[in-house]
């Protein structure tokens, strides 16, 4: 019986000698002689091969029939492999092994024998050189089974691999943090819209210093989303979910979302608006988001001009007067490079037609001046809850007590209560002072730290405000000094108008008599 090794051989054996053949008889006879070799090699070999390559479509877009693929193997290719490729998927006390290029891995379904093998297609060598790779340049698997079982292959077998390969996925999944490229650097081999690094943030809801209250509502709210896919769909709403947190900063704005993101297992996309250049560029980077992820924007109203004013600066410049040859070639060097998203294309790829492409998303937005928004952007079905990220309250510096002291109750307690209830402090100020600066700093002491902290912030409130109700007072004392002296101008001004008038009317008397 002739073995799969030397039924490669052969075959390569003859495709040699039809390369040589190709050489020196003309086209036409080739042409003929290489459909008839087709024919000939397809009734002798019994074998059928599929393969599924690692970038398919016209802008070589990932196939995730290749991922799959890799990882449903992964757990069959330290049966019989010798060469691996390692990775650790953290938390794990084991290596995650996959086959490397040039391997051959044997699978057994149902009582069939397959054989998969990946390769590595390498692009021709030229003496040009370009900066975006070859579209032969890639990597693919190759599936290769009897023709006689070709209906149970590429029907059960192949489905079966996928949803093993998923189902290793979630197992070994490593959650990442993404932020967008520039479009620039969007085209060429492997190029990418999206760059990331393995998300680790240690950030949970029972750290989150919060009131407690205030936490079990935003996890319930979470869970009931995320389990609620056939209720989006029933109601005919994508299934996504928008939060838009606002507060002071330092109030835990960018902790809430690593807390969002731990507590439902989701990746993180940053998205970067600054960089996007136009409502195109966008559409874009979201369809590349993938399920079960949280797309963030952070410092909305500084992000971009969404409100008209980029219009109204426009006109400005346009009235200035004229400017240098080099003044303008900067000035137009600085506008190709100024975005120019719109308000209207944010909110189609956040509520329109766009957002439905994909689903099991979280939408965050978060300002330190949620007065500075457009409504639209804002409104109850965008931003479905709005969390106000506030000044720490007694329940917050519990949870900073947990954290940083390790300690539930203190002596001390009841004046940080006290304190905390009259006077504001964020958060990061309260952990700051918490947290020991040394060995010898006990609870006692950091305690104490934060009581002389929160006395003196309370001191400086004080003299803000006195000195802000007396510059007020100062303004309107002056508003009346204006007001006054404006009216006195007036009855001047009357007054004089009047004698004026008489004088002309005299003297004119006065004219005629002497007449």
């Amino acid at each position: 019986m002739v073995t799969m090794g030397e039924f490669w051989v052969t075959l390569t054996s003859v495709v040699a000698a039809t390369a040589m053949f190709r050489t020196y008889f003309p086209y036409e006879i080739w042409l003929y002689v290489e459909r008839f070799i087709h024919k000939l090699i397809r009734f002798f070999n019994p074998y059928i091969e599929i393969t599924f390559h690692e970038y398919s479509g016209k802008y070589l877009k990932r196939n995730e029939a290749f991922t799959d693929i890799r990882n449903y193997l992964s757990t069959r290719a330290t049966l019989c492999a010798k060469r691996f490729k390692a990775d650790v998927v953290k938390d794990s006390k084991s290596l995650i092994l996959s086959m490397e290029e040039r391997e051959e891995v044997t699978d057994m379904f149902k009582g069939v024998k397959v054989w998969w093998e990946l390769r590595h297609k390498a692009p021709p060598k030229t003496q040009s050189f370009s900066w975006y790779g070859s579209d032969d340049d890639k990597r693919y698997f190759k599936l290769i089974f009897h023709k006689r079982h070709q209906e149970l292959i590429t029907g059960t077998y192949v489905q079966h691999v996928l949803a093993g390969g998923k189902d290793v996925a979630v197992r070994n999944r490593i959650r990442k943090l993404f932020n967008n490229n520039p479009s620039k650097n969007w085209y060429g081999w492997r190029q990418s819209k999206w760059s990331h690094v393995h998300f680790e943030h240690p950030a949970t809801f029972d750290s989150l210093a919060m009131e407690r209250k205030k936490k079990e509502e935003i996890k319930n709210d979470l869970k009931k989303y995320s389990e609620g896919k056939e209720y989006y769909t029933k109601i005919g709403k994508p299934w996504k979910r928008g939060y838009l947190l606002y507060g002071p900063p330092g109030t835990g704005k960018s902790t809430m979302i690593a807390a969002i993101a731990n507590f439902l297992n989701y990746d993180i996309y940053d998205l970067e608006l600054t960089t996007v250049m136009d409502n195109s560029e966008l559409k874009n980077l979201l369809i590349e988001t993938t399920n079960k992820s949280v797309i963030v924007i952070e410092d909305i109203d500084c992000s971009l001009d969404l409100t008209g004013q980029r219009e109204k600066r426009k006109g400005k410049d346009e009235d200035k007067e004229e400017q240098s040859p080099i003044e303008k070639k900067m000035k137009e060097e600085g506008e190709n490079k100024v975005s120019k998203v719109t308000l209207s294309g944010l909110l189609n790829c956040i509520d329109g037609l766009w957002s439905a492409c994909g689903g099991e998303r979280i939408i965050v937005f978060t300002t330190n001046y949620v007065d500075k928004l457009d409504p639209a952007l804002i409104r109850r079905g965008r931003m479905d809850r709005h969390i106000e990220m506030s000044y720490c309250c007694f329940d917050a510096f519990k949870v900073l007590a947990k954290n940083y002291l390790h300690i539930d109750s203190h002596e001390l307690f009841a004046e940080v209560s006290s304190r905390l209830a009259e006077t504001n402090m964020i958060p990061a100020d309260v952990a700051e002072h918490l947290m020991p600066k040394s060995d010898e700093d006990d609870a006692e002491t950091c305690l104490k730290n934060l009581i002389k902290a929160l006395k003196v912030a309370k001191k400086e409130a004080i003299k803000k405000a006195e000195e802000e109700a007396r510059s007020k007072a100062e303004k309107e004392k002056e508003g009346d000094k204006c007001t006054c002296s404006a009216k006195k101008d007036m009855k001047g001004d009357e007054t004089s108008t009047k004698s004026v008038k008489e004088n002309g009317f005299i003297n004119q008397e006065d004219k005629g008599m002497e007449n």
